[in-house]
């Protein structure tokens, strides 16, 4: 696998200082956990699933999730396990042979029974599986969910990794959410090598409230919602090697008809890259515009400021934008490199490379590390490359 590989060789060129480079499913857990990307969710239901995941695949769709929980209804359980396993065998040939790159297949449970169940279940596909999705993870719950992965992988021989998903209302009530948070920590820890990433659940825990936020909000917006992620990422995203990969939420779309506020993406990006893609600036904006999506460009710069990476997804259009984001500003570069190579000599401070900011060698080392980790998934711009572009190159490659 590799991110941006749906794009022409001479295109990447054109966009990259430092080109994404290859991984696999077998990849360090460090490596998938930043690899994830934008996450996109499908209900295993879709009667053509297998069909859906060659599209993808083939558009740069790097992971995905089969939803067996609030994805479908109660009494589509059953047909929804039995669409999985089938379409999943189908995908086997393809995937074996090498005529095709397979995205990170995660299955999204809504027991722990069905762990080891849907294992047994898949047969030899169960190798094209990099794990499962543990929904309303909590300090009570989780335990059973984590020792039936554990049985999962002893029965199948595969390595297979814990998404446990933040969504609980113990979380979002404040009297709970600190116990919630420390026994979740515990528990994580003693099945670290399994843990490949935490993902927030902002739906469910706005639904304990009663609360949706529109198109022109972000989450951070909501203030309960802001709170409950600064908290998670206090005690699950630390950088001092206690912590995980936590993920951005979900971004739900819906086409509205009248916006009550003005669109959040300047001219500027855009018109600077008009003509040098096949879309010129103007017209990405636009599509972005239309789709809503400069709410969910917003939301994923927010999530990085505070520690979040990679996001839900659920729409395929979603997707370009988080992987676009994602990839490693020559600025962001520059410092990263500048900031690990100061530390080595000693620490201090020194005068960034674009000269508008001071980088500090030692607070600064996380971040740096971070930083080189994301441009080694998702590559390196060129100095003159702008998001907007890398989003253009993504919408018409």
């Amino acid at each position: 696998m590799r991110h941006f590989g749906h794009l022409a060789d001479d295109v990447r060129a054109r966009l990259f200082l430092e080109q994404p480079r290859t991984f696999t499913a077998q990849s360090e857990p460090a490596v998938l956990a930043t690899a994830l990307g934008g996450t996109l969710y499908s209900p295993a239901t879709r009667p053509a699933l297998a069909a859906d995941i060659r599209k993808l695949a083939a558009r740069g769709v790097v992971s995905m999730v089969l939803c067996l929980e609030d994805a479908i209804a109660d009494h589509e359980v059953d047909a929804g396990e039995r669409n999985l396993v089938e379409q999943i065998a189908d995908l086997v040939s393809d995937f074996t042979d090498c005529t095709q790159d397979h995205p990170l297949l995660f299955i999204r449970v809504r027991t722990a029974a069905q762990i080891l169940d849907l294992a047994e279940r898949l047969g030899p596909a169960v190798g094209l599986l990099s794990g499962f999705v543990l929904p309303k993870f909590t300090a009570e719950d989780g335990g059973a969910y984590l020792a039936a992965l554990a049985a999962a992988e002893a029965a199948t021989g595969r390595r297979l990794f814990a998404m446990p998903v933040l969504e609980s209302p113990e979380l979002a009530h404040l009297e709970t959410r600190r116990e919630q948070l420390f026994g979740i920590a515990e528990l994580l820890a003693a099945h670290r090598e399994r843990v490949l990433a935490v993902r927030l659940g902002v739906t469910d825990l706005c639904s304990a409230y009663g609360l949706r936020r529109s198109p022109d909000l972000t989450a951070y917006d909501v203030a309960l919602v802001a709170a409950v992620i600064g908290d998670v990422v206090n005690v699950l995203g630390r950088a001092d090697g206690t912590g995980y990969t936590v993920t951005g939420p979900v971004w739900e779309y819906f086409p509205v008809q009248e916006r009550m506020f003005k669109p959040q993406l300047r001219r500027t990006p855009f018109a600077a890259s008009a003509g040098t893609a096949r879309a010129s600036g103007e017209e990405v904006r636009r599509r972005i515009i239309e789709h809503d999506l400069d709410g969910l460009i917003r939301e994923v710069e927010l999530d990085r400021t505070n520690g979040l990476l990679g996001k839900t997804c659920i729409h395929p259009s979603h997707v370009p934008a988080v992987h676009a984001l994602s990839v490693v500003t020559h600025e962001e570069y520059c410092d990263a490199r500048d900031i690990l190579r100061q530390e080595q000599d000693g620490g201090g401070v020194l005068r960034s490379a674009y000269t508008n900011k001071m980088n500090e060698a030692r607070p600064h080392r996380a971040w740096a590390e971070r930083v080189l980790l994301r441009a080694e998934v998702f590559g390196v711009a060129r100095e003159d490359v702008s998001f907007a572009e890398l989003l253009s190159a993504c919408l018409c490659g």
